[in-house]
């Protein structure tokens, strides 16, 4: 199905053409009917001659329910543009239009009615004028009687054209339906409705409001009950949520979305040049004065008051009144609500970034909007100002993700990926200069020195001469610095040098500490191979588990411990560890629980 909204001045017959259309009454308030004004959003249907299905979306042509009119052209994908023959263009016919115009509206037809009362031909003319002005140059005119039905087969054929000219939507795309109408349903509940741009909801759906989770019981389509629907639709969705919903709230994909409320926008003003006012230089316009600095964001239904940054030239930061969902490419439509007893439809704002940087440095606005002066909106672009995005990240922002990650599911900006590899290995070295002790920088402490938000990162930007052993990153075997430091190489001569007659008599701790072969040093003597850990607290000069086998293959095998003790003239606390040491290398075996053999070699 399809779905098309009105749009027009008051009492330039919206409601009576949408009438003599489908049969059915848009208008359901009671006040409506007797005060012949369209005040709430009405709906209807009906089939075109080519068996499409179209909704029609009535809205409000009085200046006072410009906000409702919003809530029902907002997620519409077409409009049908009303104007009277015999009044012509008038001020709601602007203000409607600004507000087509700042939506980015492309798509639509116009209706001259009253063609019965007037010569449509002048009213044509000066409508299609301005249409063209807004961008909307090419859409089909056609001239109809909402009471006499002259011109209504013309304007169900163009309908059918229009319909069929516009873009397919994805029915994978992730939901999110602007709900425009509550009501409680007795036996059922909550019943809410909207218009389903894209993708599908199905019975059982579990769906999100801002209030929390939202379970689809039941699915309507044009009062028809179905297991699903897929967009363009309208829809009326039973719900079983953890709080009610409201009208100007989003049923949204879970996840899919940004719930922001702050965005980086590029402003287009629409309509004449206008001054808010008050002297108020807030705001960019490149052809006229500036916007006021707080103004009312409508999309959708929603309606939210934002405060308005200006960053430079056409660009800005809205910071709106609550958050809502949205996606990289969402147009707001900016208002003044207050300035005069006209509501003023100002700009329309797309968005940039929904998840735009904090700006804390001077200069930092000029520099923001320089970045997004140019900026596509799509993933590439969001990188280069977040450098690292999860695709979730992406997704919910509104981009697919470009490429291959970088690491699990991250992707990067790859410039900066690159600045990244290119400082890490500075990083390692400095901490190798720091703590020469240490066995290499923790990939933990990388991680911080680097700004990454993810460990995994870290290990994806290692490369040789670089490596990730036990946690940390360590320079390669042919990086490897070969000397300790000059204290610790001394140390080390001065326990070698204790040692030379008795080299298996491992010193106890206090004399390791002594010797200047603190914990911290024996690990660093270890690492580099000038000495040979055997146990805890036993530490003997590098080769000498080797110089051990080659003494003890002297012996009668197989040999004991005490045999092999005072073969090496050694203490049981030494030999003991040191044996254990010679059989985990192959050197020695146990030939039962008191006796070992050397192993031949093979």
């Amino acid at each position: 199905m399809h779905v098309v909204a009105t749009a027009g001045h008051v009492d330039h017959g919206k409601s009576t053409l949408v009438r003599a259309l489908t049969g059915m009454e848009p208008d359901r308030l009671e006040e409506e009917r007797r005060r012949g004004l369209t005040i709430e959003l009405g709906y209807a249907w009906t089939s075109l001659p080519s068996g499409e299905r179209l909704a029609f979306v009535d809205v409000p042509g009085h200046e006072r329910f410009l906000a409702t009119m919003l809530a029902g052209v907002g997620p519409a994908p077409a409009v049908m543009f009303v104007v009277a023959a015999d009044e012509g263009w008038m001020p709601q016919s602007e203000e409607h239009l600004a507000a087509l115009e700042a939506l980015g509206v492309r798509h639509g037809l116009l209706a001259v009615t009253r063609a019965d009362l007037a010569d449509p031909g002048p009213a044509t003319a000066q409508a299609a004028a301005r249409l063209a002005r807004a961008g909307l140059g090419g859409v089909e005119r056609v001239a109809v009687s909402g009471r006499t039905g002259e011109g209504l087969d013309g304007l169900r054929a163009a309908l059918d054209r229009l319909v069929a000219r516009l873009p397919a939507p994805d029915p994978r795309a992730p939901v999110r339906v602007w709900i425009d109408r509550v009501f409680t349903v007795r036996g059922s509940g909550t019943v809410v409705t909207g218009t389903l741009p894209a993708g599908t909801v199905a019975v059982g759906d579990e769906l999100a409001l801002p209030s929390g989770a939202a379970r689809v019981r039941a699915v309507e389509c044009l009062k028809e009950a179905v297991p699903s629907v897929a967009g363009v639709a309208r829809v009326a969705l039973n719900l079983r949520a953890s709080a009610a919903p409201e009208r100007g709230q989003a049923l949204v994909t879970p996840g899919a979305w940004t719930w922001t409320d702050v965005v980086d926008v590029r402003i287009r003003l629409v309509g004449p040049p206008a001054d808010p006012g008050d002297g108020s230089t807030a705001g960019p316009r490149e052809d006229g004065p500036a916007l006021p600095p707080r103004l009312t964001a409508h999309i959708g239904s929603a309606a939210a008051v934002c405060d308005v940054r200006p960053l430079g030239g056409p660009i800005a930061r809205l910071r709106l009144g609550r958050p809502l969902p949205l996606h990289l490419g969402d147009v707001l439509l900016l208002r003044d609500p207050g300035h005069s007893a006209a509501v003023r439809v100002l700009a329309g704002a797309t968005v940039l970034d929904p998840r735009p940087p904090a700006l804390r440095r001077r200069g930092a606005a000029g520099e923001r909007a320089a970045e997004l002066v140019e900026a596509a909106p799509d993933a590439r672009s969001l990188l280069r100002t977040h450098r690292l995005l999860r695709a979730a990240d992406l997704r919910a922002m509104g981009c697919a993700p470009e490429g291959e990650p970088v690491s699990g599911d991250w992707h990067a900006d790859p410039a900066h990926w690159t600045r990244l590899r290119e400082r890490l290995p500075g990083a390692v070295g400095r901490y190798a200069a720091e703590r020469p002790l240490e066995p290499g920088m923790p990939v933990e402490v990388a991680r911080r020195a680097l700004g990454l938000p993810d460990r995994r990162l870290v290990a994806s930007l290692v490369a040789p001469p670089l490596a990730v052993r036990d946690g940390r990153i360590v320079s390669g075997p042919g990086d490897r610095a070969a000397a300790l430091p000059p204290a610790v190489a001394a140390a080390v001569e001065r326990l070698r040098a204790e040692l030379a007659a008795r080299p298996f008599l491992a010193p106890e701790a206090g004399r390791l500490a002594d010797l200047g072969l603190g914990p911290k040093e024996v690990a660093a003597a270890v690492r580099i191979g000038a000495l040979l850990r055997v146990a805890d607290g036993v530490v003997l000069p590098a080769g000498a588990d080797l110089r051990a086998a080659e003494l003890l293959a002297r012996l009668p095998q197989p040999f004991t411990v005490s045999e092999a003790r005072r073969a090496l003239d050694s203490s049981r606390r030494v030999m003991v560890p040191l044996l254990e040491h010679l059989d985990r290398r192959g050197l020695t075996e146990r030939v039962d629980d008191l006796r070992r053999r050397c192993r031949t070699p093979s």
